[in-house]
């Protein structure tokens, strides 16, 4: 076999494992709304079942689902992190007056519908794995579909530099159910200025 066709051979050999990672790593469609039902599902069970649950159990009694918009994999963004150079930890309010200590840590920058965004990445100080993060926002749909006190996202740092951040599994704070809880309040960098149509709608007793 000559040089340059063993050449050719190689290129396509790498081409082809390139093109099979790729469709090898990307998350089926059809697994990716398994998984958020499963975690509404999920969601709902801890809410009417479990001890710790922010409902009473009169309401309890009367809770049959939580509402949520239809899943839409656009809302499932990889950001761009952009650490604060000079971290410090922020006292957040919380709905009660109280505060609660996170640290600065980064901004996640991405778009959606061609919208440039940008969300404060939070992390607890007692946070013990460093590739958690908070994320309290609220948006245009907040005090009309959902919670107006905002809603929160557990987002996760999947790369050097970036953070997958899922709308579809924001969440509502407990105060949403019982005002008898504290929340901590979205920071005022993340008062989104558009609607996000994605999570967990109000709560209606």
């Amino acid at each position: 076999m000559k040089p340059k066709t063993i050449l050719l051979l190689a290129v396509l050999i790498v081409i082809v494992a390139a093109v099979t990672y790729t469709l090898t790593a990307t998350e089926d469609p059809e697994d990716y709304i398994e998984s958020i039902e499963d975690e509404r599902e999920r969601q709902f069970k801890f809410i009417r079942f479990n001890v710790d649950s922010p409902l009473t159990e009169e309401q309890k009694n009367n809770f049959t689902e939580l509402k949520f918009y239809p899943i839409d994999p656009k809302y499932k963004v990889i950001a761009r992190m952009v650490p604060i150079e000079n971290k410090k930890v922020r006292n957040v309010p919380m709905t009660d007056g109280t505060t609660e200590r996170y640290i600065e840590h980064s901004y996640a920058e991405f778009t959606i519908d061609n919208i440039p965004l940008r969300l404060l990445l939070l992390q607890d100080v007692n946070e013990s794995d460093k590739r958690n993060f908070f994320v309290a926002f609220a948006d245009d749909t907040s005090t009309e579909e959902t919670y107006g006190g905002g809603r929160y996202i557990n987002a996760r740092q999947t790369g050097k530099n970036s953070i997958t951040i899922d709308f579809n599994l924001a969440y509502n704070p407990y105060c949403a159910y019982n005002t008898d809880y504290a929340c901590p309040i979205p920071p005022r960098e993340n008062l989104l200025n558009i609607p996000i149509y994605a999570g967990e709608k109000n709560y209606e007793e």
